[in-house]
């Protein structure tokens, strides 16, 4: 008897709160999983693999995408998802923490410390005498600056104002959701410059793109106020490292705190580099797990699109077990070619929502009546169509 179930390849160990998302009766899931409609994957490197053409979705249990070929997949018509916000609070803490460290002078106390000689007669005079040197600073009245004021630069934003600092951001792609969640407290910059002149703490938030590459530069760092501390818990290529070791050789920067250790940065005075924790905690892992899946189920059971980073966010109640979901270039009159083709089927429309994202179009289109594979053929057969798919009804 024939595998009817969807087929969910899972590329790294994904957290169970999440598979556990998709029944068995309908999922067949597995590390092993041949002709996947589906890919589940964290950190591996997508970019280089064969991606199987039965391949519908891939999901990215977590924010950043750079380890997929998204390109390659929105040429195929294959969304690709990921869980915007699920790892913001983990990230947020060990934002904290890093901005904790650098106010208080963490990193040389502790490398103090783990040079003590426990065997010395006056160990506890040399420690009094020597603690007057990482004398740090409060945060009360000390100023923030975040750049990139998302999910996660919204909840660095809130604690930093609830700890008593004054907050400064910068994000010229701030989004509606993202301003309503702001605290009303947060000064607006009008440009990065402004933002790193102001602030003794700046944190970066913004994903890697190639305006964001090397963000920090020479250049930016000359403006910034001197013994700042700059944290990086985004992407590594958002700042330049050699810019960032030229500013703390010369003291115009105190610290660099970052996720993403490198030959250049190890042992350099004044880096703290973190072995890429800022998701890795049990309820991160799980959150994304939960969100990505959930996506990607309703994708493949209802052709719903909701947090894919090439597509838009579509979406369309059921109103009949009949339904078709394409994905076109957004040029013109790709629906009316659509809606031809189906009339010359004799294919009733009951209801159809089309939305659209640069250059990618979406259309999902419920009918009156089965809709044939000769059907299928004949819209996959119209130019600029990447993908369709005739979705089951549900039982």
């Amino acid at each position: 008897m024939a595998d009817t179930r969807y087929h969910v390849l899972t590329l790294n160990q994904i957290s169970s709160q999440g598979l556990h998302r998709l029944p068995n009766a309908r999922y067949a899931v597995g590390k092993a999983v041949e002709h996947p409609d589906a890919i589940l994957v964290r950190s591996f490197d997508m970019r280089t693999m064969e991606i199987p053409a039965s391949v519908k979705a891939i999901g990215r249990a977590g924010a950043g995408t750079n380890n997929i070929p998204v390109d390659a997949m929105s040429n195929r018509g294959v969304p690709v998802f990921n869980a915007p916000g699920a790892n913001a609070n983990a990230v947020k803490e060990l934002v904290l923490a890093a901005l904790l460290t650098a106010a208080r002078n963490l990193i040389p106390a502790l490398d103090y410390v783990a040079k003590l000689d426990a065997a010395a007669p006056n160990l506890e005079k040399s420690v009094e005498d020597a603690k007057k040197q990482f004398a740090g600073v409060e945060l009360p009245n000390r100023t923030l600056g975040i750049i990139g004021l998302g999910a996660i630069g919204s909840l660095v934003a809130d604690t930093a104002i609830k700890l008593g600092m004054k907050v400064i951001g910068f994000d010229p792609e701030i989004t509606v959701d993202a301003a309503w969640r702001l605290p009303s407290s947060v000064r607006k910059a009008n440009s990065i410059e402004e933002l790193l002149k102001q602030s003794d703490f700046v944190t970066l938030h913004v994903p890697l793109l190639d305006v964001t590459r090397h963000l920090i530069d020479d250049k930016r760092l000359a403006v910034m106020k001197s013994g700042t501390a700059l944290l990086n818990f985004a992407r590594d290529g958002i700042v330049d490292e050699d810019a960032v070791i030229a500013a703390l050789r010369a003291r115009r920067l105190k610290y660099y705190l970052c996720d993403f250790p490198s030959a250049k940065l190890l042992h350099q005075p004044g880096v703290a580099a973190l072995p890429h924790l800022g998701a890795s905690t049990e309820e991160a892992e799980e959150n994304c797990a939960v969100m990505v899946v959930d996506q990607v189920r309703e994708y493949l059971e209802n052709g719903a699109i909701a947090n894919a980073v090439n597509f838009p966010n579509v979406d369309m109640p059921r109103e009949s077990p009949y339904r078709v979901a394409i994905a076109n270039a957004n040029v013109p009159n790709m629906l009316g070619q659509i809606s031809t083709t189906m009339a010359h089927a004799g294919l009733n429309i009951h209801n159809m929502v089309n939305k659209s994202r640069g250059e990618m179009a979406y259309t999902l289109v419920d009918v009156d009546s089965p809709i044939q594979p000769s059907v299928v053929d004949a819209i996959s057969a119209i130019q600029g169509v990447l993908s369709v798919r005739a979705i089951p009804a549900q039982t």
